[in-house]
């Protein structure tokens, strides 16, 4: 559940009885993090086929015949749609949405066979494996096939995954429970909290890719904390993120019926990988202040940098911007290990949906409307929604984050905040931002990821007064323009499943979720909730699976090919003559130059317009820089960098090359050092897809490069004179990183590099 307040009082509605949570124990405060024992650990042998769950109400149930349990092929919405404006942010979706799609199946909910509804809401999650869907939702879990939607398992009551371990966790099923896949290790990683007196963690790791396996389980009490009550507070609407490290944790601070702020903890992951004795760590003296926490979740097969400390990312009610948190942990030295932060990162304005306003979820954020009903929805717009998605891009770090605002003053139209956070090197700042809202309908609940192209998808629910509350996601691919998604996919109107409004209560779960699948690193697998036809307001959920054509490979993207090619050099120079060129091309140029000065601008007789491709390099009067132009005009014969000052030689070389986006680089990178006798590496940059264009130059002050590096990928395109070479890279490159290289036999001087590359 979202808090304490809503958490007891729909307890004590839906079953009759409040829980009441007694103070225990006593932790002298500390600068460190507080050190929590496991209450014990065991291993399950097999977790195989259980006992379906067993209904937890007494409220009237309808079964229904399952709707669609197999595979479908779902059709894309055609009709372009167009974005509304929105707080501070405006633009248009009308880019047609290309996305392959898989599964479209039904989850656990209403109709599922052997499974009963537990609550009057779900609290949806689920991730992909190898082979291997796991679905978990709120005290039941599922396996599925991944490549047919077929049942493998289940429905299973959580609990029972914890039966070697014994009570409480093998006691008790409790919602609010995380999946996830570790990806490094290949094996799944499943949390459930317990809200008993004392609460506890109950937290299990398979020991291989298949959930039905065996598993290594533990059991953690949560710290008391001793500044507030001396008490232990119970962990409510916790979050999991897969680090290097550690799993990572946040969770609300419960207690008396009051939100008392974030906390944040560590689980040795090493030690639960091989069933050994572990340890958490736990910050929670961080006052009610603070705004809820979200740890980042790593996605791809490139880790962090070496000792990277895992991001903990929120919102800030109080300014209406983004708040940054690092936590570092160290097993072997447990007070070396910090929580620093916050780190504040504007955004663009927003409005809080609903006009809320208030801290953590209540009931006043209720104006979602649906059709034939007056009972609004919740919109749940208080916090960042699960989960904060990293990846590694080698040049750069990446974050992505959504949550629900109001789409303009004056009105409670929701729509969906969202943020691609980047780090270079300096810390993570906004690269882009938007609030997608197409039309007028709500949209809410969303769930955002990220796969190895770069490309972003978001799942979430939208509703408006003439239509029933549906699933749809949408996305956007590297070319897109920043801050824009594309159009959407209606993932239940797809597989033409009935859908109704739901009239019993404003509750409309508590999160979704998007994973990417570990075995392409390109499908994405997103499952949220919806009101079957007839299903007297008891909620279904449905699993989706679809990946963008470029990251795939389904559909191989245009491979580039070089049309013209010039080159030229002098003390000094002043144009390069190229033959006529050809129209809706990329012109490369890359230009090598001594003397302090820098170029200006570049221009043609064609009228193109040339723009910095982001890639200058100089160091003692030495420079490289690369240009370009998109959408070449035909007939374009010489070409002229103008320069701030005067230099004494100059180095051109260009490209014509088709089959180019006609948008920014990929990536671009430079660097300057001292030539050396051997393999001296010119810039390197990590492109997001296979196929890329990638030029890489090299200017030395004095030496002579007089040949590539054996077994350096790159192809020797110009050697201009002794001091510069140009290179670029066959068109079957592969995505990640590149680095060209070169040879002189005489190491003197230094040098500069610049590369870039192009999508194609």
């Amino acid at each position: 559940m979202k808090n304490a307040r809503t958490f007891w009082l729909a307890f004590a509605f839906i079953f009759g009885f409040l829980v009441v949570l007694a103070p225990r124990g006593r932790a002298q405060d500390q600068p460190g993090p507080v050190i929590v024992k496991e209450t014990k650990h065991a291993f399950l042998p097999r977790l195989g086929e259980n006992a379906p769950t067993l209904p937890k109400t007494s409220r009237p149930y309808a079964e229904e015949t399952p709707s669609v349990q197999v595979a479908i092929s779902a059709a894309q919405l055609a009709a372009p749609l167009t974005q509304a404006a929105s707080p501070a942010l405006s633009g248009s979706a009308s880019t047609s949405l290309t996305t392959n799609s898989g599964l479209d199946i039904l989850g656990l909910g209403n109709g599922f066979p052997g499974y009963s509804i537990q609550n009057i809401i779900p609290s949806t999650n689920g991730a992909a494996g190898t082979t291997q869907y796991v679905q978990f939702v709120n005290e039941s879990i599922a396996v599925f096939n991944k490549s047919n939607g077929n049942l493998i398992s289940g429905p299973t009551n959580v609990n029972t995954l914890w039966k070697s371990l014994g009570a409480p966790c093998s006691a008790t099923a409790n919602i609010d429970g995380i999946v996830q896949f570790d990806k490094m290790a290949n094996v799944w990683v499943v949390m459930m909290p317990l809200y008993t007196t004392p609460p506890y963690f109950c937290i299990a790791v398979s020991t291989s890719a298949d959930a039905t396996g065996s598993w290594n389980l533990y059991a953690f009490e949560p710290p008391p904390n001793s500044t507030l009550c001396h008490c232990r507070m119970m962990p409510d609407y916790p979050k999991l993120g897969i680090w290097p490290d550690a799993y990572y944790i946040s969770y609300h601070q419960a207690w008396n019926l009051n939100y008392e702020g974030p906390a944040a903890c560590a689980v040795n992951r090493a030690a639960m990988l091989n069933g050994n004795a572990a340890t958490m760590q736990c910050f929670y003296n961080t006052g009610a202040s603070n705004p809820a926490w979200l740890p980042s979740d790593l996605d791809g097969s490139t880790p962090p940098p070496s000792g990277s400390p895992n991001y903990y990312l929120a919102y800030d009610i109080n300014d209406h911007s983004l708040d940054i948190w690092q936590f570092h942990v160290d097993w072997n030295t447990p007070s070396n290990s910090t929580l620093t932060g916050p780190t504040n990162i504007p955004v663009a304005s927003f409005l809080e949906p609903c006009g809320d306003g208030v801290p953590i979820f209540t009931p006043q954020d209720n104006c979602v409307p649906q059709s034939g009903t007056s009972q609004m929805l919740g919109a749940f717009g208080d916090e960042l929604m699960y989960r904060v998605a990293y990846r590694n891009f080698g040049s750069y770090q990446s974050l992505v984050a959504n949550h629900t605002v109001q789409v303009a003053s004056g009105s409670n139209q929701t729509g969906l905040r969202w943020y691609e956070l980047r780090n270079s090197g300096s810390g993570f700042s906004v690269y882009q931002q938007g609030t997608y809202s197409p039309d007028a309908s709500y949209r809410w609940m969303g769930s955002i990821g990220m796969d190895k192209a770069g490309d972003i998808a978001m799942g979430y629910n939208v509703s408006s007064g003439s239509m029933n509350p549906s699933i749809r996601y949408t996305g956007r691919v590297p070319v897109d323009a920043l801050g824009q998604m594309e159009n959407e996919v209606d993932v239940l109107n797809s597989a033409s499943v009935p859908h109704a409004s739901q009239t019993n209560t404003y509750r409309w779960g508590d999160y979704a979720s998007l994973a990417i699948d570990p075995s392409d690193d390109c499908t994405f697998w997103y499952t949220t909730e919806y009101q079957p036809s007839g299903g007297n307001n008891h909620w279904s959920t449905r699993i989706a699976s679809f990946n963008f054509p470029t990251c795939s490979g389904v559909t191989t993207p245009p491979a580039w090919s070089i049309v013209n090619k010039a080159s030229i050099f002098g003390n000094p120079i002043t144009s390069l003559t190229v033959p006529a060129t050809g129209s809706g091309n990329l012109l490369a140029v890359a230009v090598m130059f001594n003397g302090n000065t820098s170029i200006s601008s570049i221009s043609d007789n064609a009228g193109n317009t040339y723009v910095s491709a982001g890639a200058r390099a100089t160091k003692s009067g030495n420079s490289s820089e690369i240009w370009y132009a998109a959408s070449s005009k035909s007939g374009a014969t010489v070409i002229t960098p103008h320069f701030a000052g005067s230099p004494t030689h100059v180095e051109i070389t260009s490209w014509e090359v088709s089959g180019l986006a006609t948008s920014g680089p990929d990536a671009a990178n430079a660097t300057t050092g001292n030539i050396t006798a051997n393999n001296t590496a010119g810039a390197s940059v990590t492109t997001s897809q296979a196929g890329d264009f990638v030029v890489s130059v090299m200017f030395a002050g004095s030496a002579n490069l007089t040949s590539m590096t054996s077994g350096n990928e790159f192809t020797d395109d110009f050697k201009t004179n002794g001091n510069g070479w140009a290179r670029i890279t066959s068109n079957s490159a592969s995505a990640g990183a590149h680095q060209a290289s070169w040879y002189t036999a005489n190491p003197t001087g230094v040098y500069c590099s610049s590369s870039v590359a192009f999508l194609p």
